[in-house]
């Protein structure tokens, strides 16, 4: 595995698609989940514009199910990677804390959601702080300055429920305060790869692009 076929468009071919409508569905509900609290059908259908019964069957038999992680109470409390619920990266925007599923979520959530936000996470090896602010755009900053990030390509992950997404491919993506630490950590787990900040950010806008890519470019012709 190396870095240039980690980052081929190619590679994902292995994701799920959207339609465009679970496309919209999906934006409404990251948005609804960015206020702060798990979200149920009834919030969803009313941000979406539809009867409980369309949100409902959106949640439970389209392609969001196997992106969307509910909780025991029937609410969403994850979805594309945005949490509710505590994890090893805090994702905070407009003052509000919540969390990613992996550092590669917090890199691509800024863009969906077009709000800039704060971002800590520790490095596994080290336990060193580790700090981003990352707008729709771009990384605007970043401390300490030689962050890396673990990969691994979008084929050897288990698309099938957000529970088996998290488990192939959220806990190996992680932020390294270092280059050093990085490599330490990678050498010990075969099938993952150490990406710089920018390779890592254009994996992020690529998986928004296969996934999102009806719904982005309805949203960039709106503001042309």
């Amino acid at each position: 595995m190396t870095r240039t076929s980690l980052i081929a468009p190619e590679q994902l071919s292995a994701m799920p698609g959207l339609s465009s409508d679970e496309q919209r569905a999906g934006m409404v509900l990251l948005r609804e989940l960015a206020k702060g609290e798990p979200v149920a059908a009834g919030q969803l259908a009313e941000a979406l514009g539809v009867p409980i019964s369309d949100a409902e069957a959106l949640l439970k038999d389209s392609g969001l199910r196997r992106l969307t992680y509910v909780g025991e109470d029937g609410r969403v409390v994850g979805f594309w990677g945005l949490s509710t619920a505590p994890t090893h990266h805090r994702f905070t925007i407009k003052n509000r804390t919540l969390w990613a599923w992996c550092a590669g979520d917090t890199l691509f959530l800024p863009e969906l959601l077009g709000e800039t936000a704060e971002v800590e996470s520790r490095d596994p090896e080290t336990g060193e702080l580790i700090q981003l602010m990352i707008s729709p755009a771009r990384v605007e900053a970043v401390e300490p300055k030689d962050v890396t990030v673990s990969f691994l390509v979008p084929d050897t992950v288990d698309f099938r429920s957000a529970t088996q997404i998290m488990a192939t491919a959220c806990h190996h993506i992680f932020f390294f305060a270092s280059r050093a630490s990085g490599e330490r950590w990678v050498a010990s787990r075969p099938g993952k790869v150490l990406l710089s900040l920018d390779e890592a950010s254009t994996v992020a806008r690529r998986l928004n692009a296969h996934v999102f890519n009806r719904e982005r470019a309805r949203r960039h012709a709106g503001a042309a």
